[in-house]
């Protein structure tokens, strides 16, 4: 659907430009925009290196455990029918670990795999359960300190402090997950009533 919504814009725009006998102003958009993103592209390679070093300091550093021991409580409320000792859950609390240092690419695997790990605990495998709804809420809002993929398109499109978003970024992700998890005891709480 949006490669419908953006071949659309761009034939729009080609239409336009035609009309108006500005042709010529699509031809050299389109070298300086392929320009510009090679150039973003080469420069977000470095930085998205650098975070992804850093991060793979603090995994071999243990902090990512230290959190992981932080986490769980949180994850066993979150989740009361999944066995603590259960590899989905500590699938569940290695995604919720890494979004939280803003790893989203290597979040991804670990959300995969707790979701691959729950259906085998799933009695009626034609419907998601309770535990896999709330997993899926925490994942899409994730509570992230550190916009490191944020933080390296920032720096890489020149801004002067690509940083200085950490501190809302904690906010809205924390906003925007206590929503979810709101919502998601709201809707589990009404699915009970009606069941």
């Amino acid at each position: 659907m949006v490669n419908y919504l953006w071949g659309g814009m761009i034939l729009v725009s080609i239409v336009v430009a035609g009309a108006q006998g500005n042709i010529e102003v699509i031809t050299s958009s389109m070298f300086d925009s392929a320009e510009k993103a090679v150039s973003v592209a080469i420069s977000l390679l470095s930085i998205m290196a650098f975070w992804l070093g850093f991060m793979k300091i603090i995994e071999k550093s243990g902090l990512i455990n230290i959190i992981q021991v932080i986490l769980k409580p949180l994850a066993f409320f979150l989740f009361p029918q999944v066995p603590r000792n259960h590899p989905a859950m500590n699938a569940i609390l290695m995604n919720m670990s890494a979004n939280l240092l803003g790893m989203g690419n290597a979040a991804t695997p670990f959300g995969i795999k707790a979701m691959e790990e729950m259906q085998k605990l799933n009695s009626r495998p034609e419907e998601a359960t309770d535990e896999m709804c709330t997993f899926l809420a925490v994942n899409t809002s994730s509570l992230t300190l550190v916009p490191t993929t944020v933080i390296a398109l920032r720096a890489a499109t020149g801004s002067l402090n690509p940083a200085e978003i950490i501190g809302t970024t904690i906010v809205a992700t924390f906003v925007s997950t206590f929503m979810a998890l709101l919502f998601d005891r709201i809707l589990r709480k009404r699915n009970r009533q009606e069941g």
